[in-house]
Parts: C-alpha cells; structure tokens; sequence
C-alpha cells in the first residue's frame, strides 16, 4: 500500500499558487491568503479564505497547523490549532488566525503564507461506554504531572472519575 494520497484542489481563487512544499520531504504544504487582513494585537484574530477546496478520500483528515516562523517571529498562530478538514467537507479551506503580539498589529497580504497543512490517514473509532476503565502506570495524572519527578510506583493505577483513585 503506497503512503501517498491523491488530493484532489479546486481552485477557487485563480491568481493564487496551488499548496507547496517549502522542501522535498516536508510534511506540511503552505496554504495563501486570498485576501488582505489586518489582525489587531493582543488576541486579535481573523478567518482567512485560502481560495482554495479539496477533496479528500475517506480515512483521510488535512490538518492546518500554524507555521513556525509566524509564531516565532510575529505571535501569529491558528487559533484552533490544528484545524481539521474533513474527509466529507468541500468547501474553502479558511484558516482562523490569532495575534498574540500584546501590541503590534500583523498585517496578512494577498499570497502570504500564512498555514500549513498536513495529510494524514487515521482509522476509526468505536466507542463502548464502560463503568471502569483498565488501570495503566500514568493512570488518570495530567496537566503537566510529567513534569513533577519521578512517577514513583510504577504500579498500574485504577482511573476513577475524573482521574481520583478511586
């Protein structure tokens, strides 16, 4: 089985270059802006038409993630990061951009780019509701709990409501 998926792109904005590859290999294709967007400073944000759609086969999800030197250099990320694009969905890929810069304001022109977007396959999912889950070593610890230490015992935990032992 060939790990490559056709994506089939609309074009919905003419003048605008199709997705790329910043380098051979990369896993992220760079999304444009179609139009011109000024986001204000401190949590200022916008939605951003990419001009263009794309389908997707199923079992496949495109994954819109911030690009790092926005976020690095400007405080610019995608505010539901990563955005997902369904399988099923065929309408304009927009990307909801955020500022977190507390004071300048980002200015998007037509053609920057301003995302990237990964395909990826995933499988699928059933969901069996059950009165108690299997205990496991990290058991229901969280929000930054890795970062206290040792884990200590390495005796698999009983998850309880809301992660208490129960």
């Amino acid at each position: 089985m060939s790990g490559t998926v056709q994506v089939l792109v609309k074009r919905l904005d003419r003048d605008l270059a199709l997705p790329v590859r910043a380098h051979p290999g990369d896993a992220g294709f760079d999304l444009f802006a179609a139009r011109e967007v000024v986001i204000a400073p401190g949590g200022g944000r916008a939605t951003v038409p990419s001009g263009l759609a794309i389908a997707l086969p199923a079992g496949w999800v495109g994954l819109v993630h911030p690009r790092s030197g926005l976020a690095a250099n400007h405080g610019i990320t995608v505010l539901n990061a990563p955005g997902t694009v369904d399988a099923g969905y065929r309408g304009e890929v927009k990307v909801t951009l955020l500022n977190t810069d507390p004071v300048r304001p980002f200015h998007v022109q037509r053609g920057d780019r301003i995302a990237q977007i990964v395909f990826q396959r995933f499988g699928e999912a059933q969901l069996i509701e059950v009165e108690r889950l299997p205990g496991s070593i990290r058991g229901g610890d969280g929000f930054g709990s890795t970062g206290r230490g040792a884990l200590g015992s390495a005796q698999p935990r009983q998850a309880g409501v809301l992660g208490s032992e129960e």
